[in-house]
């Protein structure tokens, strides 16, 4: 049987996390493993003996704010091709809370590449999206075997940093998501049209 984490662990696991958020928000170019510490109320060796490094700890609170969506993605029960509009919507709500900190941390591989490799952060991003585009692409006539492409479009098209652009702009959050939702189906359309043109 498996051993549970000890409270303490658990709790100051948390508090690192929490003020790495705080600091991406507050002070993105001084993230580190002493300022998050200062920030959690922890000692810097406390910290490292969770993270051994800032780009061990970055990767961590990526994959924990993606969780939220992979999770909600997994617990909406929102029908049919609806369920894509709420999970685009709960991203934005996410962007609108952690969107700052976002984008301290675009990798410099490319997209399709981490996912061949199995990064974490792609596939639980995959797996946040994995079930509501596959219900598009079928509504939407389009080929399974267009799953991946889809999601490298998603990924380009819904990425933080173009959101927070267009909310800079004047759009509401969820104008800006809905404007680039009804983009991202006309996209997918035109492959569509292109598939049946090779037929």
């Amino acid at each position: 049987m498996a051993r549970r984490p000890r409270k303490d662990v658990v709790r100051n696991n948390r508090a690192i996390l929490r003020a790495t958020g705080e600091l991406l928000r507050d002070d993105p170019t001084g993230v580190n493993i002493p300022a998050v510490a200062g920030r959690a109320g922890l000692s810097a060796p406390t910290v490292y003996r969770y993270y051994a490094s800032t780009d061990a700890l970055l990767g961590r609170y990526m994959i924990e704010v993606l969780a939220q969506l992979r999770d909600f993605s997994h617990e909406c029960e929102a029908p049919g091709i609806h369920l894509f509009a709420q999970v685009l919507t709960e991203w934005g709500s996410i962007i609108e809370v952690y969107g700052s900190g976002l984008v301290q941390l675009r990798s410099r591989r490319g997209y399709l590449e981490r996912l061949d490799a199995q990064d974490p952060l792609i596939s639980t991003t995959r797996e946040a999206w994995e079930r509501p585009l596959r219900r598009l692409l079928k509504a939407e006539q389009i080929e399974e075997d267009r799953f991946e492409s889809a999601l490298f479009l998603l990924n380009l098209m819904f990425d933080p940093r173009d959101l927070l652009d267009l909310s800079a702009r004047g759009h509401a959050m969820p104008d800006a998501i809905e404007l680039m939702r009804i983009a991202y189906v006309a996209a997918l359309r035109e492959w569509r049209s292109l598939d049946a043109a090779r037929v």
